[in-house]
């Protein structure tokens, strides 16, 4: 394990400069790995993992490796914790709630949209330490959309700032939730709460964009039923940083490093979260 205290540089002074050469990385490794495959998948480069709506791509995999090694290189000290590497060997994971800086990465988030050639889909990276999330990229590169967040700096999308803002108030709340292979019997019940007047459900696509689409406004909230962190920890902090909320079932912030009461929900503002958590059980 690599301690905190071999670091060469505070997460602090990282930031100060860190923030448009982690996009740079990113943006390499979409136009190295990702964006030469989309639409031109082999039938070799696809394979399923723990089930037909669980993909992996060669593309995942080799963009998983790129940024591993740049991220790694621009944080002496820091840590990976990836989709792909968690999948091998989910050892990895423990690093979250460990003290070296964890940098948490989903190298193609949507991949199912990715092999059916729908742009609908991400490259999701955060950087956190102590189970805090201090900074996040979120790139769809079929769509041309960069986000950014840092903690207590604010949010941006292609340079312009980001804000949730607030429903309208007699208008319908429109939620984003799990798709139903990923809910267990339980969670399903919770979720059909969401079937209530002055409610709009509808099945989630990519998490990061559905993040994206909280803190821009366009989306009231998500609800959804699993916790690995490369889908959830670069869109909380977008959501936050725009000026919304995460609850959990039980009402309490959602953690990356797990243990949460499921489902949650991320949305435009505390009313809106709230008003989801309280649906969620209901008849």
């Amino acid at each position: 394990m690599i301690e905190a205290q071999e670091m060469t540089e505070s997460i602090d002074d990282f930031l100060v400069h860190g923030v448009t050469e982690v996009e740079q990385a990113v943006r390499a490794a979409a136009a190295a790995e990702v964006m030469p495959r989309f639409r031109q998948l082999a039938e070799g480069d696809v394979a399923q993992k723990s089930g037909p709506h669980d993909l992996v791509t060669t593309a995942d995999r080799l963009a998983e490796e790129y940024l591993t090694r740049e991220l790694s290189a621009l944080l002496p000290g820091s840590v990976v914790v990836g989709e792909e590497a968690v999948h091998a060997d989910y050892a990895v994971y423990d690093a979250i709630g460990e003290d070296a800086p964890v940098w948490i990465v989903d190298p193609v988030d949507g991949t199912r949209q990715f092999v059916h050639g729908d742009p609908g889909f991400c490259m999701l990276v955060a950087l956190a330490q102590h189970g805090t999330v201090l900074a996040s990229w979120t790139f769809a590169p079929a769509l041309g959309e960069f986000a950014v967040a840092v903690r207590g700096k604010g949010a941006w999308l292609n340079g312009e700032a980001l804000h949730a803002g607030s429903p309208g108030a007699d208008a319908p709340v429109d939620v984003a939730t799990s798709h139903p292979d990923y809910t267990t019997d339980a969670q399903k019940r919770d979720l059909l709460g969401l079937w209530a007047d002055g409610v709009r459900p509808r099945p989630c696509g990519s998490a990061g964009l559905e993040y994206l689409a909280v803190a821009r406004g366009e989306l009231d909230a998500t609800a959804f039923s699993w916790e690995a962190a490369w889908d959830h920890a670069a869109g909380l902090l977008l959501v936050e940083e725009a000026g919304g909320t995460h609850l959990t079932k039980e009402g309490e912030p959602f953690r990356i490093t797990g243990g949460n009461a499921l489902p949650f929900t991320a949305a435009r503002d505390a009313a809106t979260a709230r008003r989801v958590v309280d649906l969620f059980g209901g008849e």
